[in-house]
């Protein structure tokens, strides 16, 4: 692996001043655009991902210690904190349409909890995936049910995130952390390693085993006693929604850390529409993580039933206070003076 010199690159709106016209009218057009969906993330989404983050965890404690836990409940823990790390990195787009600005060893940083956070909610919901499977199809082998330890399973994720996201910071650059730049979780001065990297490990291989299972849920025959796939399905329906909502999400962000990659090795800034697409993908990235919590919360049956506990004691609530009779005061009547 050579060393790359990445002192050349710049994003379009922070490039040298503009002679056009319509470049300065197309700059202000994209920072307008990308302003605004910004101010719809963290009026909408970031409060509504937390506030469902956060219940999620209180009902897998509360299970937790009243010993209803299962080993689906533990994935579905581990990838929830995941994604409110997310949605915590996510408030550095506050500044939108400019960007944070800090040296490359603090960007550095930043990028390595980014990625974390980010392989780790997807190999955790890789977990998910072949939990529900080993459900439909019980294992065999000995071997098989020993890897079905919850706590087993997810130190290999996270032990395998870190290695990933420690790799991910040097491939963002070894040299000049001294110096100041303009910084995004995925630094536009990476090396060009560093997107492929990420797209290969973070996007390319768990969409593959994603795949896998899939077809072996639909293909192979579930042995006798088992439960019908429709059955299945309604059963985990939010495992199934956030698969969807994943691919679709993260294929168009690593769609757009590719381009950014080809336009490294052409050695070309690209223009201020391509910077516009890849600050949106970065967004929908993010508003994957808060709509993955809101599915868990609502479709996910150990939390739908504590939603549905609680909207059942608010209306009892409401019906008893309607119900309270407001006692009548006596008023005493006034004597007439003879």
């Amino acid at each position: 692996m050579t060393s790359h010199n990445m002192t050349w690159i710049r994003y379009p709106s922070k490039s040298q001043p503009f002679t056009y016209l319509e470049d300065i009218e197309a700059v202000i057009a994209a920072q307008n655009i990308i302003s605004r969906f910004m101010h719809c993330y963290i009026a909408f989404f970031v409060p509504t991902g937390l506030i469902a983050g956060i219940c999620i965890l209180i009902v897998f404690i509360k299970n937790h210690l009243q010993n209803k836990r299962g080993s689906l409940d533990l994935l579905l823990l581990h990838f929830t904190i995941s994604n409110i790390i997310m949605i915590f990195l996510s408030f550095t787009v506050i500044t939108r349409p400019d960007y944070l600005t800090a040296t490359h060893l603090a960007c550095s940083v930043l990028s390595f909890f980014f990625n974390f956070g980010y392989f780790n909610s997807q190999y955790a919901f890789i977990l998910t995936l072949h939990t529900l499977l080993l459900e439909r199809f019980p294992p065999v082998t000995a071997l098989c049910k020993a890897t079905q330890r919850p706590i087993l399973r997810a130190g290999f994720v996270l032990t395998y995130t870190f290695c990933l996201s420690l790799a991910e910071a040097v491939l963002v650059g070894t040299d000049s952390y001294q110096l100041e730049a303009h910084c995004q979780l995925d630094p536009l001065f990476a090396w060009p390693e560093y997107e492929i990297v990420k797209f290969t490990f973070g996007f390319g291989i768990p969409s593959l085993l994603q795949l896998l299972c899939f077809t072996v849920l639909w293909a192979k025959k579930a042995p006798a006693g088992a439960p019908a796939l429709q059955q299945h399905i309604r059963t985990y329906l939010a495992v199934y929604v956030i698969s969807v909502t994943m691919f679709i999400c993260r294929l168009f962000y690593n769609i757009m850390v590719l381009f950014r990659t080809t336009l490294k090795l052409q050695r070309s800034i690209g223009t201020t529409k391509n910077e516009l697409v890849m600050n949106i993908a970065e967004i929908v990235l993010f508003c994957e993580s808060c709509a993955s919590l809101v599915v868990i919360l609502f479709f996910h049956k150990p939390c739908k039933d504590e939603v549905l506990k609680c909207i059942q004691k608010c209306r009892r609530k409401t019906r008893a206070n309607n119900h309270l009779e407001i006692p009548e005061i006596a008023t005493p009547h006034r004597r007439g003076s003879q």
